[in-house]
């Protein structure tokens, strides 16, 4: 069985902020609800738009796929990336170079519980800015404000300074 190919991660010219989700091997995020749907997805549009960032998200279907986006991330024109590894951790030896070769920096996050944390990358592995996980789909409106702060939006509309 042949599967489609997905173009290697390209975005629109004015996206600002990436968001990179690897494989997940939860069924229920994978076959039941569409990653970052609702209202999370669509407050983090909306903060992102009021601090004048666009806001794309790639959710990858395999390690192959994620490594692939992160090499081709000049392509997408993004100023940041919200990275959110899925199931690749730990990290092989490939992910490991795709990061250490990304030139924008990256904040990793997942969308766990305190009660579940999930595995995250080594420290030293690309451009991390900050590791943001516990606060299950809310890491991700977490993530946002630090990457709004360090790109200088801290005033538009982002009540949440987390000094970055």
């Amino acid at each position: 069985m042949a599967t489609a190919h997905r173009p290697a991660c390209a975005a629109s010219p004015n996206v600002s902020i990436l968001i990179l989700r690897g494989p997940h091997t939860d069924a229920a995020v994978d076959s039941m609800v569409p990653p970052l749907a609702g209202e999370v997805r669509a407050a983090l549009v909306e903060r992102a738009a009021g601090a004048g960032k666009a806001l794309a998200l790639r959710s990858c279907r395999s390690e192959r796929e994620l490594v692939d986006c992160l090499r081709n991330m000049r392509a997408a024109n993004a100023e940041l990336l919200l990275l959110d590894p899925g199931a690749c951790l730990p990290a092989s030896a490939e992910l490991r170079g795709a990061l250490e070769q990304l030139t924008v920096p990256y904040i990793e996050v997942h969308d766990d519980d305190t009660n579940a944390l999930e595995p995250s990358l080594a420290p030293g592995c690309g451009r991390r800015l900050r590791l943001v996980h516990g606060y299950s789909a809310q890491s991700y409106t977490l993530a946002l404000s630090i990457a709004l702060e360090h790109l200088g939006c801290a005033e538009s509309g982002n009540d949440i300074h987390v000094g970055t």
